[in-house]
């Protein structure tokens, strides 16, 4: 089986300061550090890294080679990645004291991805391998159709959360992955709701679906077709949070197809998890299968 990530390539800048600001406030970063990212570069890596064949595809600036060395180190192909001589996605990064995080995205080069090039790059899988996806580049319901077209079994982690994501045709994912905040967003509501209650509400929604939903330190659920499975997370010294939920869903979706226990999925894609909040970045920050398996 192949997976298939279409996403973007980040340069992430990651600036470490006492808290995050606040509206027109100035305050001094500490320190700041330039490091490979992107939701899908970063979970591509994890794929790769887990154990799963990978492809990535997607569309990189002029200014990402040493991105792409990164992800090709890794075990990723990179053959269907596009390149243009405009400038690559950016990501500015603030990290507090707490080890939390806040995060603005500039599309750059992912945003110039073409529906040309996406028919180009599927004409190389077929039924049965995954397309993986987030919400960081354009055409995402065109994504959507033609991985259901091709019969491919598609995963969706949609983050960043924005007003287009209900209106796209949720019902033609397999696997939906997403933390509690994107969760209650999508399910309409509150923030503060019961888990299980926020998971009942997707499930009504996508029944079809398989939900996976990350709450942070707390650990991770898995619904479908009323089946709930929980696993709590690895209690470790966080150092930066940012590459925890797709090193999650990498080492998730590679135990998975597998054929593992969904038991066994959770715990040790938590326990993987728990390993990169324990180091700094995103990409950089993701363990090894032997790390993880130990």
């Amino acid at each position: 089986m192949k997976v298939l990530v279409y996403g973007s390539v980040n340069i992430d800048m990651v600036f470490s300061v006492d808290h995050i600001i606040l509206p027109g406030e100035t305050i001094k970063s500490k320190k700041m550090t330039r490091s490979a990212g992107g939701k899908g570069a970063n979970q591509a890596v994890a794929l790769a890294k887990a154990g799963s064949s990978v492809w990535f595809a997607g569309k990189a600036g002029n200014d990402a080679s040493w991105i792409v060395s990164i992800m090709d180190k890794a075990g990723v192909n990179t053959e269907y990645l596009c390149h243009t001589e405009h400038a690559n996605g950016q990501t500015v990064i603030q990290l507090d004291r707490n080890r939390q995080n806040a995060i603005i995205t500039l599309a750059g080069a992912n945003g110039e991805i073409e529906e040309s090039e996406i028919d180009s790059v599927l004409t190389h899988f077929e039924e049965g391998d995954c397309l993986v996806l987030q919400n960081e580049i354009p055409h995402l319901a065109y994504l959507l159709e033609k991985g259901e077209e091709k019969g491919m079994y598609i995963v969706l982690n949609p983050s960043p959360m924005t007003d287009d994501i209900a209106t796209l045709p949720l019902e033609k994912v397999n696997l939906l992955v997403v933390n509690e905040i994107e969760g209650a967003a999508l399910a309409q509501m509150n923030p503060d709701s019961d888990f299980e209650n926020i998971l009942s509400a997707l499930e009504a929604r996508y029944p079809d679906t398989e939900i996976v939903m990350t709450v942070g330190a707390r650990g991770a659920y898995y619904r479908f077709q009323g089946d709930m499975y929980f696993s709590t997370g690895t209690k470790v010294k966080a150092v930066d949070t940012t590459g925890a939920g797709d090193t999650f869903l990498g080492y998730f979706l590679t135990y998975r197809n597998e054929k593992r226990d969904i038991d066994n999925c959770l715990s040790d894609s938590c326990f993987a998890a728990g390993i990169a909040v324990s180091r700094p970045g995103a990409m950089q920050s993701i363990p090894s299968r032997s790390e993880v398996d130990g």
